[in-house]
């Protein structure tokens, strides 16, 4: 017999959890459905060797609780992966979540009953449950994209994939180690795996820029002084055109300032720029110069820029050509944060495989063969990204009205409004989903911000007596016109990259994520809910 809720929520990572909160508080009925064991979601899965964020850890967490806020303490600036996974676990026991939450639970399908208006979510433990409301809080970045080489199958070493981690311990120690794969999850695990291993193979198709962290741990007395202001920090992390990563200021800005334009900047003005954020590190070194990515020529400047950092850092200039990326301009792809990635290929022992020569022909049994010669591996890891912000949702079966599948709604690619709701799936919601700020922005910023939204929607329909609702279809194309527009404008569409599906074959070519801003997206949010919901059909 099905159980009957108020909401499903499919996912215990961070948008999980604070749904389950939200939800909770607000007196609803509501199960939480995760796959995996624990809570955490990819930062349950990818435990990688040297994962970890790439957004400062003061940013990178909750804002909603001040109290949660003040007595956490990250330890460094970039927070690993074993301290995210902690902070994930403490919010699920600080707030008593885990009631709430059925583990090691996978969904298979959810179905929209017209008849009855729920929604009907089997699971693969034999559960059937039955919700006015089903919230997919699935992540963005949580099916792992497996490329397809020959013989990737009969390899006999020890194998493993970045973003399924066994969660013992691995370890490297007088092994030959080859890893495929150079995005972020490369550039992070490469160094680590090269100070274990004797030996190490990096084979690449396509180089990617990276800068450098300059992580290192937190001076607790200026930490103390930072969250002095962390109120007025979080408030500035939610305005702007950027993508609210945050300032690691002690006092905060009053007000974002106005980004420096290449055009008002001499050579020698923007390589200072350039080399203050290099030395600064981190993301925001895309940020440095404020139309990187909307001026072609401040794009290739800022492109030549790392390109000599590179070459001024790897000593042989064969490798550091090898790596100087030229294929896409720079940030169109998701920008890497390293800690001494460039300096690894310096290491006597470690070897780049340029595949754009020497292509892989298959995977032996005992290592790698290309068109040039064999590689011999005791241990091969696969580092090859992610089938990114659609693959968790077409992996379930999701029907909506009239027997509509979400994957044939989505076959010219995903069609949202807002990233929030797709029209003809009534009363389901998305978290971070294609459409919106997404993996263009920091993710706790963007989660926080679309669960308050659907709060307060569903606060709105309970006190109109309102039991459905749905985008419209016109909304949703006007949107969905608007996010490729904002693309368009920008050098996004140059990059080829995940962001438009392009490393998943046969996935259509569309830009997912909207990028414009956390600020601006958030003030069309608000202005959409306080124009009575526009776009939206209620019944």
């Amino acid at each position: 017999m099905a159980e009957s809720l108020d909401v499903v929520v499919v996912g215990a990572g961070f948008a999980g959890l604070y749904l389950c909160h939200r939800l909770k508080a607000s007196g609803r009925t509501v199960k939480v459905l995760e796959q995996g064991s624990d809570v955490g979601g990819t930062w349950y899965w990818n435990r990688y060797p040297g994962a970890r964020c790439d957004a400062e850890s003061l940013a990178y967490s909750f804002s909603f609780s001040e109290s949660l806020e003040q007595e956490w303490q990250w330890s460094e600036r970039y927070a690993q992966q074993p301290e995210i996974l902690a902070y994930a676990q403490h919010v699920a026991d600080r707030f008593n979540l885990r009631p709430w939450i059925d583990f090691d639970t996978r969904v298979e399908s959810a179905s929209w009953l017209e008849d009855l208006s729920v929604w009907e979510v089997r699971t693969d433990t034999g559960q059937t449950l039955r919700a006015t409301f089903c919230i997919m809080a699935t992540g963005c970045l949580s099916v792992p994209q497996r490329p397809s080489i020959e013989g990737l199958d009969t390899f006999q070493g020890k194998f493993y994939q970045a973003s399924q981690w066994p969660h013992e311990s691995v370890n490297f120690l007088g092994q030959r180690v080859g890893i495929i794969g150079t995005g972020s999850s490369g550039i992070q695990a490469i160094p680590v795996i090269a100070s274990e291993a004797d030996h190490l193979t990096v084979f690449q198709r396509t180089p990617n820029f990276s800068v450098p962290a300059q992580n290192g741990v937190l001076d607790p007395d200026w930490v103390t002084a930072f969250k002095s202001h962390y109120r007025a920090h979080r408030e500035n992390h939610k305005v702007g055109n950027g993508s609210g990563f945050g300032d690691l200021d002690i006092k905060p800005r009053e007000a974002p300032a106005d980004p420096i334009l290449f055009s008002s900047l001499s050579e020698a003005e923007a390589t200072a720029v350039l080399e203050q954020a290099w030395r600064r590190g981190g993301a925001r070194f895309m940020a440095a110069i404020g139309d990187t990515l909307m001026d072609e020529q401040a794009n290739a400047f800022a492109q030549e820029f790392v390109h000599k950092k590179i070459r001024e850092i790897v000593k042989d200039p064969i490798t550091a050509e090898a790596l100087c990326p030229t294929t896409h301009p720079i940030g169109t792809r998701r920008i890497c944060v390293d800690i001494n990635y460039y300096e690894t290929y310096n290491a006597d022992h470690v070897r780049l495989v340029n595949l754009r020569e020497s292509p892989i022909v298959r995977i032996t049994p005992w290592g790698v063969e290309l068109d040039s010669e064999n590689i011999e591996l005791d241990t091969l890891v696969i580092a090859t990204g992610f089938d990114a912000m659609t693959g968790a949702l077409l992996k379930m079966q999701v029907t909506g009205k009239s027997g509509l599948t979400l994957q044939n709604a989505w076959m010219s690619g995903p069609k949202t409004y807002l990233g929030l709701m797709t029209a003809d799936f009534p009363n389901l919601f998305m978290i971070t989903g294609p459409g919106s700020p997404s993996v263009l922005s920091n993710m706790l910023v963007s989660i926080e911000q679309h669960v308050d939204w659907v709060l307060d929607c569903l606060e709105d329909m309970a006190a109109k007596g309102k039991a459905k609702i749905e985008p419209s279809r016109e909304a949703q194309e006007t949107w969905v016109e608007h996010v490729q527009a904002v693309a368009n404008a920008t050098l996004f569409p140059k990059g080829g990259s995940w962001y438009l599906g392009a490393n998943v074959p046969g996935k259509p070519r569309i830009f997912m994520p909207y990028a414009a801003g956390v600020g601006p997206y958030r003030e069309v949010c608000q202005a959409v809910a306080s124009d009575h919901y526009r776009g939206f059909n209620f019944e």
